[in-house]
This record gives structure tokens, sequence and C-alpha cells, in this order.
């Protein structure tokens, strides 16, 4: 059976800022950018987080997209993001499976 797998998208600000669907995280006063990337990234790993691709979107901006694989039996989150408010994405047939895009 092939592998299913759950993806997460992060937004890098120079190292200085990280967001996760507008939740941020921030360094430590006095810590290192170093420091702070390595944190991040090693908890990230910790919960299972493969780092997998960096799309470079300015000078020291980036997203960097993590995947692991789904527990068995378990489905990717298909729901929508806005400003904070979280919505189940509609479904594209009457059985209730399938994603739809939606248009952000």
């Amino acid at each position: 059976m092939a592998s299913k797998w759950e993806y997460k998208v992060v937004y890098v600000a120079g190292w200085k800022r990280i967001s996760i669907e507008g939740e941020e995280s921030y360094p430590e006063e006095g810590e290192r950018t170093s420091g702070f990337a390595r944190r991040f990234l090693n908890g990230l790993g910790a919960d299972g987080w493969e780092l997998t691709g960096i799309q470079h979107t300015a000078p020291g901006q980036a997203y960097y997209t993590f995947k692991r694989a789904l527990a068995d039996g378990a489905e990717p989150d298909l729901s929508v993001v806005r400003n904070g408010i979280v919505r189940e994405q509609p479904r594209n047939d009457a059985a209730g499976s399938g994603p739809q895009a939606v248009a952000l």
C-alpha cells in the first residue's frame, strides 16, 4: 500500500519570525538566530516532520515545506484557514470524499 502524507508549510522571515497558519514564533531574548532555527527545526523533527523543500520569496524570506506519514486510518487536514478562522473544506461529491479547491 502506498504511503499517505500530510504537509506543513512554514513561513520564515530571516529566522527572526516564523509563522505557521498565523501562529508566530520569535527567538528568545538574546538567542542567536542559528540557535532559534535549530530549536524550531528540532521541535518539528521530534514530531516526525521532515523538511522536503524551501521556496525563497525574497531575500531572507522563504516558505519551508515539511511532510510526515499519516497514521494508519488517518486523513490529512483539508481545512481552510483565513485570518485565524478555520472551516472545513467543502467536498466535491455526494459521498463526501475527495478534496475541492477553495479560492482564498
